[in-house]
């Protein structure tokens, strides 16, 4: 068998990326995406391939993916109506949450409604100690009485989160088999099982989102495996995590908020592959797809590494990339409020009925619908011929709200691609602060059906060095699924000071985590394979309200030496923060393990030297920077390396159109990228 499939499924598109393995060649399609249909997608691009390339089914070895439903559904709200149940006495947990305001210098910020409201929080009688004790077992009627509570207020589902379950999961598991005997048709997640670290709000909120897309999830993988069986496809499909790694549908059915960023990651991943290949430092990955737009740091190749992302309004506590997701995308719609005034996203028209250009019935208009009432793209067909662009109806769906407003359909159109930037702006800016980065000595490297579209406007309100737009940026996030590395994180919660007596079970509890992590290695993936173990922990000084990830060496972990994590410690601290202190006594909370194992990479392609100047394709008028323009329009497959213009332009292509305002300046590389940046004053 000789192809290996990468396929990512996001709110308006579904990309495919196929690697053939003899001829080292990337073939890549595009294709609507049908929330109403899960996994019709894939039999429509499998068939085209089929027919356009002759890439037969049973001949692919390798099948995985991304998908941003897991994301889509918590920045929409739409996930499913759930029940917590908490230890009495710890009802609030969500509510409570850490009693932060989400931006603290908007006197108009509130913090967000809780996916579970207070009414559906039902109190179970049981106690756990810090230390794992079980004090009182499990109350049986509080659990039956629970139950009928969340049967009543319509629940779907049920999240149990007890008072230190990280220690000792059993009064956590007993309320689970007392849910499963008489309420089998309500799906439970437990804290400890989702993802066991200390904290109850961080456990809980991370167990939540969990449940809160779990059905959907399993309908939507239940819907692609069949999919790949009726296709002919025979190796199980793989499924794309939050860390940048890959696992398997089963792990994913359990574990849905391991792969709520699957989609992202792939996007992240891919973005990371091809800035190392190309030799490119200092990364920004800028991902806008219909619902969101996720950006990323990169740099040296390695992905920077979160716990604790921001997904719409609320965090989870896995181990993923550090992305920020904004909710707009080339989908977003856009409304006037209460107040009369304009506003875009975070609903989006997703994939159906999409925006108001693509023809599919969508009546409320979008930012893609922005970008086509300013002439700014449908001078090509977009999608692999998947939809013809409708820049009149665009137009149409615009002009309601430009009389509301008493300005032109231009003026309003643009001000809502504004809206979109300046919401993306801020998110952004507050990733580069958290990393302590400057953007001026980063690129952009944009990506997604949008990216390209909206990169350049970005760019230059964060003043970033530049834009990087890849040769098929609409498919990027399915070429990193090709390339993701299979990978899986483990965890055990110590809580300890960092003295002998904790090195006395040190190397123990650091061998038990790699026997189970080999362990899931053997039974994702079977056959043996290389693989690479790295450790790291959470640290902190002691009274320090919160810890640090610390990289480990793992003979530090066999010998027992303190010392050596101790230092570490130190150092990482000094970075970070700009000070240590090698005489304060450390505490570890929580010793993390990683195991990997690589997958084959392809060579990127290099394109000849241009001889030519560039030749639009044609010429249009467009709406940029409140005026008309005239703008030439060119078609990327034209473009060699060396190739230079300057804007406004606008490069159409199969999968995606690159907007360059005026003021900055393209250069086509040496591997197909455009590099676009500002023109010198």
């Amino acid at each position: 068998m000789r192809y290996r499939v990468g396929v990512d499924i996001g709110g308006s598109f579904t990309d495919f990326a196929v690697l053939d393995q003899h001829t080292n060649q990337i073939h890549t399609l595009k294709v609507l995406s049908r929330p109403d249909q899960p996994g019709s997608e894939i039999l429509t691009g499998l068939a085209q391939f089929q027919q356009r390339d002759n890439i037969q089914p049973s001949e692919i070895s390798y099948f995985t993916h991304g998908t941003t439903v897991g994301i889509n559904a918590v920045i929409q709200r739409k996930g499913v109506r759930l029940a917590l149940f908490a230890t009495d006495g710890f009802c609030d947990v969500l509510e409570l949450a850490r009693l932060k305001i989400p931006h603290i210098h908007d006197l108009f910020s509130r913090r967000p409604a809780p996916l579970i409201s207070r009414d559906r929080v039902f109190a179970i009688r049981e106690r756990t100690d810090r230390d794992g004790n079980v004090l009182q077992q499990v109350d049986r009627q509080s659990v039956l009485d629970a139950i009928e509570e969340a049967r009543a207020a319509s629940c779907q589902g049920i999240v149990v989160s007890l008072l230190h379950s990280y220690r000792n999961r059993h009064n956590e598991a007993a309320v689970k088999a007392i849910i499963t005997e008489v309420a089998p048709e309500l799906l439970t997640s437990c804290s400890a099982d989702i993802w066991p670290i200390i904290r109850e709000y961080e456990r809980t909120i991370t167990a939540t989102i969990n449940a809160y897309v779990q059905p959907m999830v399993i309908n939507y993988l239940e819907s692609f495996e069949n999919a790949l069986r009726t296709m002919g496809v025979t190796p199980p499909p793989r499924i794309t995590k939050s860390n940048g790694g890959v696992m398997g549908v089963e792990q994913a059915k359990r574990e849905c908020v391991q792969m709520v960023l699957s989609g992202t990651a792939s996007g992240v991943i891919g973005a990371s592959y091809l800035a190392s290949a190309c030799g490119f430092d200092n990364i920004l990955s800028l991902d806008i797809g219909g619902t969101s737009a996720d950006v990323a740091v990169i740099i040296k190749g390695e992905v920077a590494q979160g716990n604790g992302e921001i997904i719409g309004d609320f965090p989870i506590y896995i181990p993923s990339v550090a992305v920020t997701s904004v909710g707009q995308g080339g989908g977003s719609l856009a409304w006037i409020d209460g107040q009369g005034v304009l506003q875009m996203g975070p609903d989006s028209a997703g994939s159906l009925p999409g925006p108001v250009c693509f023809q599919r019935g969508g009546t409320q208009p979008t930012a893609t619908d922005a970008f086509a009432a300013c002439g700014m793209i449908g001078h090509g067909d977009l999608g692999y011929n998947a939809v013809k662009v409708d820049i009149s109806a665009a137009r149409t769906a615009w002009q309601p709200l430009a009389e509301a407003l008493n300005i032109s359909i231009e003026e309003t159109a643009e001000t809502g691609i504004q809206l979109a930037v300046s919401s993306m702006y801020s998110d952004t800016s507050g990733l580069l602060s958290r990393f302590g980065l400057d953007p001026r000595e980063f690129w952009f490297l944009a990506f997604g059906g949008a990216g390209p579209m909206m990169g350049c406007f970005l760019a230059r309100e964060l003043n970033m060095k530049g834009v990087i737009v890849p040769p098929t940026p609409g498919v990027l996030s399915a070429l990193g699924g090709l390339v993701a590395d299979i990978r899986n994180d483990f965890i055990r919660t110590l809580y300890s000071d960092l003295n002998r007596q904790l090195a006395d079970k040190l190397a123990t509890e650091a061998e038990t985590l790699s026997q189970r992590a080999r362990h899931w290695l053997t039974q994702e993936h079977g056959a043996e394979m290389p693989y690479s173990l790295q450790f790291s922990a959470d640290m902190r000084y002691r009274g320090q309200s919160f810890e640090i990830d610390v990289p480990l060496e793992q003979a530090w972990l066999a010998q027992a030496d303190v010392n050596a994590l101790h230092a570490a410690f130190d150092r990482q601290h000094q970075q970070m923060f700009g000070h240590c202190d090698a005489d304060a006594p450390v505490q570890l909370i929580n010793l993390r393990l990683v195991i990997s194992s690589p997958t084959p990479k392809p060579a990127l392609n290099r394109l000849p030297l241009a001889s030519e100047p560039v030749n639009a394709m044609k010429q249009v008028q467009a709406w940029i920077d409140g005026a008309f323009h005239q703008v030439d329009v060119v078609l990327r497959n034209t473009l060699l390396a060396g190739h230079q213009f300057n804007g406004p332009v606008i490069v159409a292509q199969d999968d995606c159109t690159t907007c360059v305002p005026p003021g900055m300046t393209v250069k086509v590389d040496e591997f197909g990228n455009l590099l676009i940046t500002a023109l010198e004053a």
